[in-house]
Formats: structure tokens, C-alpha cells, sequence
């Protein structure tokens, strides 16, 4: 299957974003490791519907006037790690949660470092909000984005 892709520049950085016919598939980050997140071939799409609707709402939600995102999204990953990434997408707008209260959420409790590796895997940044994850202590750990752009989302958040 061949995926759509376009480029977004943002105070995070150049982003991608991937779709296919129907749905985003991911949003990468500028130094993303290339096998972070495995894809189907791409190819250059400035007209994708999705794709711009996606960019028009990270512009909205960078500019401080979106707090939810409105888009179909298609999560492609074993059940637990899509068990983690709908747990990301319940976690209220500017609040955060452990690697452990995900676990506790989604009913296995003891799979703290589980959970930690399928949010490091999330494929749709800053939409599925693995950003607002930290620590046990309420410490920045672990971001594919890099801790200083994790840092200027959760602040991006906080302003609003």
C-alpha cells in the first residue's frame, strides 16, 4: 500500500505526516530513527486531504486555539501496543500521566516498561499524546521527539 506524505514545519521542528486513503498513519519527527516506525513506500502529496486537514489543526493546536483533534486515525501495531496508543488518546488536554497509570489503565499493571516501549513506538506524535507521559516522579524520560521538544509541547499546553 502506498502512503501519502507531506512536510509541516512547526515549533517542534519539520514534521512528517503520513496518511493513507482514509486515515494519518504518523506524524515523525526531523531526526526520526528511520526503524522507529515501519511504513509502506510514500510519496509527496501536497493536495491529501487528510494531510492538510492534520496540518491545519497542528498549526491551530501550536498556535494555542486547538486543545482536541478532530481526525481519523489508523494505528498499525501489535493489540497491546494499540491497547497503549488509545490509552494516549484519553489523557486530558494539558495534564500528564505515568508510565504506570497507563499500565494500570489498560489492566496490566505490571508492564510499566511495556508500556514505555509502545509509547516510545506511538506512529502519530503529538496527536496521540505519548508527550504527556512521564516519569513516576513527574520527570521528563523518554521521548522519540527528544526531551526539549517533549519540554515545548507540555509548555505549548500549560499556556492555554
Amino acid at each position: 500500500m502506498q502512503l501519502s506524505y507531506q512536510y509541516l514545519d512547526s515549533p517542534v521542528g519539520q514534521l512528517q505526516l503520513v496518511a493513507n486513503e482514509t486515515a494519518l498513519v504518523a506524524v515523525l519527527w526531523e531526526n526520526e530513527k528511520p526503524d522507529r516506525v515501519c511504513l509502506a513506500s510514500l510519496v509527496e502529496d501536497h493536495k491529501h486531504p487528510i494531510l492538510l486537514k492534520t496540518a491545519k489543526q497542528l498549526n491551530e493546536y501550536f498556535a494555542g486555539k486547538r486543545q482536541i483533534f478532530d481526525l481519523p486515525l489508523d494505528f498499525s501495531g501489535t493489540e497491546f501496543q494499540q491497547k497503549v496508543w488509545q490509552a494516549l488518546l484519553t489523557i486530558p488536554f494539558g495534564e500528564t500521566r505515568s508510565y504506570k497509570q497507563i499500565a494500570e489503565q489498560i489492566g496490566n499493571v505490571k508492564a510499566v516498561r511495556a508500556v514505555g516501549a509502545a509509547n516510545g513506538k506511538n506512529p502519530i506524535s503529538i496527536i496521540a499524546p505519548c508527550h504527556r507521559v512521564v516519569g513516576a516522579n513527574g520527570k521528563l524520560v523518554g521521548f522519540a521527539g527528544g526531551l526539549e521538544n517533549k519540554d515545548i509541547l507540555l509548555k505549548i499546553e500549560k499556556l492555554q
